[in-house]
């Protein structure tokens, strides 16, 4: 990479790091995410969507503790919505122990009446230099135990500089106010480096990033595209760009789950397949389990990875995080680990077999959960107010 090219991807937002690497649901993640709270020595950041006292959440539980006693400065931020269930006890424990905790969001907010707006993004962060982020939550659905086989899902794990700014914006959302950003020091061989950016939705704050660089992908690829998510709805302008793509020669293909965990949500997924089919797009259901993933590659050089989903209410009702990682060897590691998904994990969805599957009974009901879930995607987003 010469410096004319290092000079231009810096300005798009991407910032020069020692490593990443993709990191799946299960025992590598946990074992991981463990690992990085044990080895410690400053601060740890974790801000997640749910986090459940099941088995896998004890376990993080207590080496978070334990981290808390040998003096590590610890910052907890759950979704009040989704870890409802947090125990009062297990607060009080976090708080006696040191750690700072608190809930994100109350239901409603007087001042520009927040109406269910969600924390859905998944962040660690260790001493501002380790960092995970995807959409892993924490609970034993994400982990493999004695009883389970955990959902489909990624992570980026990366070291590097990558991590005070995921700090910073884990200390925005701690305080709720503004930080003047961090200068990172030069980076001195830009060839051996994996350029990360952070991107971030979340409409109240006039941030809508992932989105655009979903659109940026389908507009700028030149051969192929996988996209893997759940509860894949997404809205008019995106299938504008998917459509435009495919007319262009790209090969698109869309992952998604066969079983899911929010039936309505699968019904209105099936509503849209006849779409996706007409407009040459490539479909897979993933079958052993819950696919949960959210995750995008293109051309064999770029993936991002996060919580977003490709529907309105990450759109424009929750706060997300993603990263975009510009690297050949990443892409292209990320690119085989969902081929072989795609060969021994996945029916393709034809049309002859869309067809063969599709009565109207069917039709009738994938129709009426897609019209009940873009109304509940309107009624979450309605009553959201952008901050001046």
């Amino acid at each position: 990479m010469d410096l004319h090219d290092a000079v231009t991807i810096t300005r798009q937002g991407y910032i020069a790091n020692d490593a990443a690497r993709l990191v799946r649901a299960g025992y590598e993640y946990f074992q991981l995410l463990q690992q990085l709270i044990r080895e410690a020595r400053h601060t740890i950041h974790l801000q997640t969507y749910i986090f459940e006292e099941d088995e896998t959440g004890k376990e993080v539980i207590e080496d978070l503790l334990d981290a808390a006693a040998r003096g590590v400065k610890i910052y907890i931020i759950i979704d009040g919505y989704a870890s409802q269930n947090f125990s009062d006890d297990l607060v009080e424990r976090l708080q006696s122990a040191g750690i700072y905790f608190r809930f994100f969001a109350a239901y409603f907010k007087s001042k520009n009446f927040y109406f269910g707006r969600r924390m859905h993004h998944k962040i660690f962060v260790a001493d501002g230099k380790r960092s995970l982020v995807g959409g892993i939550n924490i609970g034993n659905h994400y982990n493999d135990t004695a009883e389970n086989v955990a959902w489909l899902d990624w992570a980026a794990y990366v070291e590097g500089p990558l991590g005070l700014l995921l700090q910073q914006i884990c200390e925005r959302r701690l305080r709720n106010e503004t930080f003047t950003r961090i200068v990172l020091p030069p980076v001195p061989d830009l060839s051996t480096r994996i350029f990360v950016r952070p991107r971030i939705n979340d409409w109240v704050r006039r941030k809508r990033e992932i989105s655009l660089s979903y659109v940026e992908m389908l507009r700028e690829a030149k051969s192929h595209i996988t996209m893997v998510s759940s509860y894949f709805i997404p809205g008019n302008i995106l299938k504008r760009y998917i459509a435009d793509a495919a007319r262009r020669g790209v090969k698109i293909r869309i992952i998604q789950t066969g079983i899911s965990d929010v039936s309505i949500a699968k019904y209105a997924e099936r509503y849209m397949y006849n779409w996706f089919l007409r407009n040459g797009v490539e479909l897979y259901e993933y079958q052993p389990k819950v696919l949960h993933a959210k995750l995008a590659t293109y051309d064999g050089k770029w993936v991002t990875v996060g919580s977003y989903n490709l529907n309105n209410i990450s759109a424009y009702a929750s706060v997300e995080l993603n990263l975009d990682i510009l690297n050949e060897n990443f892409a292209k590691d990320a690119e085989a680990r969902l081929q072989r998904i795609i060969d021994n994990e996945c029916i393709q969805i034809t049309p002859e077999y869309f067809r063969k599957k599709q009565t109207l009974w069917e039709h009738y009901l994938q129709r009426s959960a897609y019209d009940i879930f873009r109304l509940l995607l309107f009624l979450f987003t309605f009553y959201f107010k952008q901050r001046d």
